[in-house]
C-alpha cells in the first residue's frame, strides 16, 4: 500500500511542478481544480515542496490583488521535476504496454470463442 500511495503523491509532484513551471501564477484553487482534487490538498502538496525546497513563493506583482503568490520553481525544483518527468514516463510506459497486452488477451480469447461457435 505505501509503495501505491508513494507513486500517486509522486504523480502529485510531479504534475504540481509541471503546471507551476509554465504557469507559476496559479492559485491553490486553479491548480485543484486542474489536477482534479481538493484545495486543502494542494495546500499540504505546495507546504511540502516549498519545505523540500523545490518551490519558493513569490509575490505576484502583476496580479491586482497584492495578497497573491506565485510559485516559483527552484533550480532543485527543476531537477527534481526532470527526475520526476523521467520515472513518470518509465511508469505509463509500463502501464501502457500491460494493457495493451491485456487488450491482445482479451481480443485473441474473444477470437477463439467466436470461432468455436
Amino acid at each position: 500500500m505505501t509503495g501505491k500511495r508513494s507513486k500517486l503523491q509522486e504523480d502529485t509532484h510531479f504534475r504540481v511542478l509541471r503546471l507551476l513551471q509554465d504557469n507559476p501564477e496559479m492559485s491553490q484553487r486553479e491548480l485543484a481544480e486542474a489536477l482534479g482534487v481538493s484545495v486543502g490538498s494542494i495546500h499540504y502538496v505546495l507546504s511540502a515542496l516549498v519545505k523540500k525546497g523545490l518551490i519558493k513563493l513569490g509575490r505576484f506583482t502583476a496580479a491586482k490583488d497584492k495578497r497573491r503568490y506565485a510559485y516559483i520553481l527552484t533550480p532543485k525544483g527543476i531537477a527534481e521535476k526532470a527526475a520526476l518527468t523521467q520515472a513518470f514516463l518509465v511508469r505509463k510506459m509500463e502501464e501502457y504496454e500491460a494493457l495493451r497486452l491485456e487488450i491482445e488477451e482479451l481480443k485473441s480469447s474473444n477470437m477463439k470463442r467466436h470461432s468455436e461457435q
